[in-house]
């Protein structure tokens, strides 16, 4: 019981409070867009900069770590799409929107903070890699499936397909973040070093980043009612909470990883899908009320899921 209060309820009742403010008509639907927005597109990047730029590269480098989580995101993905698809007969796109429910987990804003409550700030490290190739590894999966699906019958080439893909992604402020972060890490390692207020300006920008994000997330969350589709739904919850997790945990124990990389890759493929999933399936307009709901109900249920492992990891 230790685990729930002291490491998981504290994030969810920024969540909580959230929501709460906005059903209580405290916080408008304007303030809340503007605060994600501040949040995502500013704080959230300035954030994984920061992370990126320090991370040592070399020394948290697991190829088992991230072969072991991805491996579970994909084969989460094509359960949902298949089942989607052709158990469900849901359209082609609905299927892909679905599937992508199935693959992304919110690693960055219910990720980072379970993960630094849990085991302390310097246990971030693995969580960080995984998260350095997160956005733009599944992004741009989901945007070529996304395309490849709509182009059935049409003439796009390959390449129109692949630029489309990379467009969209290149496009994302957490991808930029995270490049320039990248950019700043090799160029840090040549010898360059940046000024102490500099830093002291970055790490006050990252320091708003999540409280804000989690507060943002619980007012987005109130829009989400849980509507029909109740299998749609089910599908997502159990490939994202159950089939990713126990995944990259039997992967884990088979590649033989390292404490710290196990716990930074089981309890990331245990987070609920983030607003990501519903922002996907509304760019195409493909399954969000799926999406939607499901966002909602797998962040409730993950407190439990998220206790589970945190409670079975050593």
């Amino acid at each position: 019981m230790t685990i729930l209060f002291d490491v998981i309820l504290p994030v969810f009742i920024i969540i909580g409070f959230g929501y709460l403010v906005a059903w209580r008509k405290m916080f408008t639907e304007v303030a809340v867009d503007g605060l994600m927005r501040f949040a995502q597109n500013f704080a959230v990047p300035v954030l994984l900069f920061a992370n990126v730029a320090r991370l040592d590269m070399a020394e948290n480098f697991n190829l088992g770590m991230w072969v072991a989580f991805y491996s579970g995101a994909f084969l989460s993905y094509f359960i949902g799409w298949g089942l989607a698809l052709y158990w469900l007969k849901r359209p082609a796109t609905d299927a892909v929107a679905i599937g992508f429910c199935c693959l992304f987990s919110n690693s960055l804003l219910l990720g980072i903070p379970i993960m630094e409550r849990a085991y302390g700030a310097q246990a971030l490290a693995g969580n960080v890699a995984i998260i350095a190739i997160h956005s733009p590894l599944l992004y741009t999966f989901g945007i070529t499936m996304m395309e490849i699906t709509r182009a059935r019958g049409q003439s796009l080439r390959v390449g129109q397909i692949a630029m489309r893909a990379l467009s969209g992604v290149l496009h994302t402020p957490l991808i930029i973040g995270i490049l320039c972060g990248a950019v700043m890490n090799l160029l840090m390692q040549a010898g360059l070093v940046m000024p102490q207020g500099f830093w002291a300006a970055v790490d006050m920008m990252a320091k708003a980043a999540l409280p804000a994000a989690l507060f943002g997330l619980g007012g987005v969350l109130y829009r989400y009612r849980p509507e029909g589709d109740s299998t749609a739904i089910a599908i997502c919850c159990l490939c994202s909470l159950v089939i990713h997790p126990v995944t990259t945990w039997t992967l884990g124990h088979l590649f033989q990883l390292p404490v710290g990389p196990m716990r930074s890759a089981v309890i990331t493929a245990s987070m609920a899908p983030g607003v990501n999933a519903y922002l996907f399936a509304s760019i195409y307009n493909s399954a969000k009320r799926v999406a939607a709901s499901t966002v909602l109900v797998s962040t409730a249920l993950s407190i439990l899921t998220i206790w589970f492992w945190i409670s079975v990891l050593p």
